[in-house]
């Protein structure tokens, strides 16, 4: 792609008339007749000190001049063109390293674009005198300089230029003719930092380029996203001319950039030079070398895909969602439900048939939704998995204050009207079952189902992990397919109570049992609030769970001051004055959600809390690839504070003195990845273990082999065995 404008450069540069230079000539007693062979455009060699001295380097620049307009290259051209080049003829024993390339400009020419320079550049060569050189000699320094100058057309263009220095045992002194194009040149590098992290995540057809600034740089760059672009250094890896979108996430710039056309293949890193804040304000780095390793969320390989099919897929994901139902995450609503058919049996026959379809579908509903919600967002670009929705403090905090509230009512601080969803609670709630109709029941039914999946996706099921990360890389039909049979296998259980008479007749009879038990339900919800709680106060900080328990207390003053004042049976205008002050607290306590919601967690160490295994270091794909490549075994628990799976398994096994041992006995190293706020590296590892959910354990047994996967619910026996097996 790029060579075709050379070819058309090589005959408009025959056939052009000669065009005077800019500047001084680099090319002495050029005969007239001869084409110009350097079109719209100068070239010299400068030198930065007056002298060499033996033994010693210095720094020259190949200075190219342009007219008004016209542009030449960077060291990738982009789309088209050609860097220019220079060809050394040096004394023995002196040698030149590599042009150093200040940070490029966009060039776009649609559909194409390309990097380079317009005006004027200076471009760094680090010479190196040897030792032969001695003291009241001269150095001679030769070559010829090749490079392409572009507007519409292009020419190539050559010079032969040479420069004298003399040679001196006393230190160079800096040239002050050209003292201030070297300094503005080098304040143009870009500079290699390794306080900047980056990786890249390739999801066909896009990289995810993810990038840690250092804390003095992040603040003004999330400020102002307006004048950054990143530059890719080898050609053929992105699409040149795609719209790069940079945006912030947490403490991190991401970009999105589609891959190139002409690729063949994915490479191990993306290199380049990211380019910020031209003018510099409020950013003391203008440019700065990235390297970022890539990893690969793929498609299953064809041997995955013949040995982990359609049908395998729809029976472990069935099996999951069955599983699903003994987590810890779906009991506080659950243990309603099933309680909800006495109820409905004394009320009406076949009420419990009714009221269990109705749930199945809301749970169906559900997770047809969730599976849209994942595909819709995957599609354009951005890195979500199971429980996704987990990750946004404002989603958490709004469950604690719906549980709350279920909570509240289970207690009989507040009756909740026919007209209200109730989610599924209204079976135990102080409504007179005589004055609910069948409808308003069946859409109860219908929202506890949908309840109890939201509940669900913190926790992850035996067999799930595999079906869920194998149906998000497959085609829609496919991954709807799958999303219906782990909404079938989590329904099944009560659908199938709900529909056997001789099964509900065995549930005890409706009596004064039953208020107590109401009573006593509204604890696991209560604990539910703390759990959530915890969690939002981990992905806020301290000011964040403060306000959060502000918005609980708000919320409680709300119902109370509406059920005391407010209810059917209070006379007018206090009824009115009642609701409208229980509506004014109960915004109030939104808006509070949002405020807190949005906090910032405290810099510093983090609590205790946050790390179940808080020995273990945290997980980057670059400290993994350095524990691989030494050889040294490597366990990975992706984990999240909202997975009750995950912080049973730490808890119970992970972090006992056993298992401790066997991995120091083994010689295995130990890492942690949080999911607990979002983090597309995460998601991308996850995505290359072909999973989209957590809790995940992964044991690498050494070198560059295969992880071994640990199911989702471990024991000691299952860890210790795996490192006995794997890790001799």
């Amino acid at each position: 792609m790029k060579r075709w404008n050379v070819a058309v450069a090589l005959a408009a540069g025959l056939a052009a008339a000669p065009v005077p230079l800019l500047g001084q000539d680099a090319v002495a007693d050029q005969d007239s007749a001869r084409p110009d062979l350097s079109p719209h455009s100068a070239a010299a060699l400068i030198a930065e000190t007056r002298s060499a001295q033996p033994g010693s380097s210095f720094t020259v620049g190949l200075q190219l001049t342009l007219e008004p307009g016209w542009h030449t290259y960077w060291r990738n051209p982009g789309d088209s063109g050609e860097p220019a080049s220079i060809t050394w003829r040096l004394p023995d024993g002196v040698t030149a390293g590599e042009i150093q390339w200040p940070a490029p400009e966009l060039i776009p020419f649609p559909p194409l674009a390309s990097y380079g320079y317009f005006d004027e550049v200076l471009l760094l060569v680090e010479i190196s005198t040897g030792s032969k050189s001695g003291a009241g000699d001269s150095l001679r320094l030769a070559g010829r300089a090749d490079w392409l100058v572009c507007i519409e057309d292009c020419f190539p263009a050559e010079a032969e230029l040479e420069l004298t220095l003399a040679v001196s045992d006393a230190a160079p002194g800096l040239d002050p003719m050209t003292d201030r194009l070297f300094e503005a040149a080098r304040s143009e590098l870009p500079v290699v930092d390794t306080a900047w992290s980056s990786f890249a995540r390739f999801k066909e057809p896009w990289y995810g380029l993810k990038i840690d600034p250092p804390d003095d740089v992040g603040p003004a760059l999330e400020s102002d996203l307006s004048d950054v672009h990143f530059y890719a250094a080898e050609g053929n890896v992105i699409d040149h001319a795609a719209e790069q979108h940079p945006d912030w996430d947490d403490e991190s710039l991401v970009i999105r950039l589609a891959r190139s056309g002409f690729s063949d293949g994915v490479p191990d890193t993306v290199r380049g030079v990211l380019v910020i804040a031209r003018d510099g304000a409020g950013v003391s780095t203008a440019a700065v070398e990235i390297v970022a390793p890539v990893i690969v969320a793929g498609n299953p390989t064809a041997d995955s895909e013949s040995s982990f099919g359609l049908g395998l897929a729809l029976l472990f994901a069935f099996l999951g969602g069955l599983l699903l139902n003994l987590m810890p995450c779906v009991f506080p609503v659950l243990s309603l439900k099933v309680l909800g058919f006495v109820e409905h049996t004394e009320q009406e026959p076949g009420g419990a048939a009714r009221q269990g379809v109705a749930f199945g579908a809301g749970v169906l509903a559900s997770f047809w939704v969730l599976g849209a919600l994942l595909l819709v967002l995957r599609a354009t670009g951005e890195s979500v998995g199971w429980g996704f929705q987990l990750q946004s403090p404002l989603f958490v905090g709004a469950m604690a204050v719906l549980f709350f509230l279920l909570a509240l009512a289970l207690l009989g601080a507040f009756e909740i009207g026919a007209s209200f969803t109730r989610f599924g609670a209204g079976e135990f709630m102080k409504v007179p079952s005589r004055t609910r109709s069948v409808r308003n029941t069946t859409t109860q039914s219908f929202a506890s189902g949908v309840l109890a999946t939201v509940v669900a996706t913190p926790c992850t099921a035996p067999f799930m992990g595999a079906a869920l990360g194998w149906a998000l890389f497959r085609p829609t039909v496919e991954t709807m397919l799958v999303f219906t049979a782990l909404g079938a296998g989590m329904a099944a259980p009560y659908v199938a109570l709900s529909l056997s008479p001789g099964l509900v007749d065995r549930l005890p009879p409706p009596g004064r049992w039953m208020e107590t038990l109401k009573q006593l339900l509204a604890f696991p919800l209560l604990a539910t609030v703390v759990w959530l709680a915890w969690v939002f106060g981990l992905q806020t900080g301290v000011n964040g769970l403060t306000g959060l328990l502000g918005v609980l207390l708000l919320t409680g003053l709300a119902i109370w001051v509406g059920a005391r004042w407010g209810g059917i049976t209070a006379e007018p205008p206090g009824r009115t004055i009642a609701r409208i002050a229980a509506l004014a607290i109960g915004g109030t306590a939104l808006i509070l959600l949002v405020r807190s919601a949005a906090a910032v967690p405290e810099p510093g160490p983090a609590p205790a809390a946050e790390s179940a295994s808080s020995a273990w270091p945290s997980w980057s794909p670059v400290a993994a690839a350095e524990v691989r490549s030494s050889g040294q075994p490597l366990f990975i628990d992706f984990t999240a504070a909202w997975c009750l799976s995950c912080q049973v398994n730490e808890r119970v096994v992970l972090n006992t003195a056993a298992v401790r041992d066997a991995f120091r006995d083994h010689g295995v190293a130990t890492m942690k990845a949080d999911w607990t706020r979002r983090d597309p590296a995460i998601t991308g590892a996850l995505a290359e273990l072909e999973r989209s959910s957590v809790p995940v354990y992964a044991l690498y047994p050494g070198g560059e082999g295969d992880p071994v996967l640990l199911p989702s619910v471990l024991t000691k026996e299952i860890v210790l065995d795996a490192l006995e097996t794997y890790v001799p």
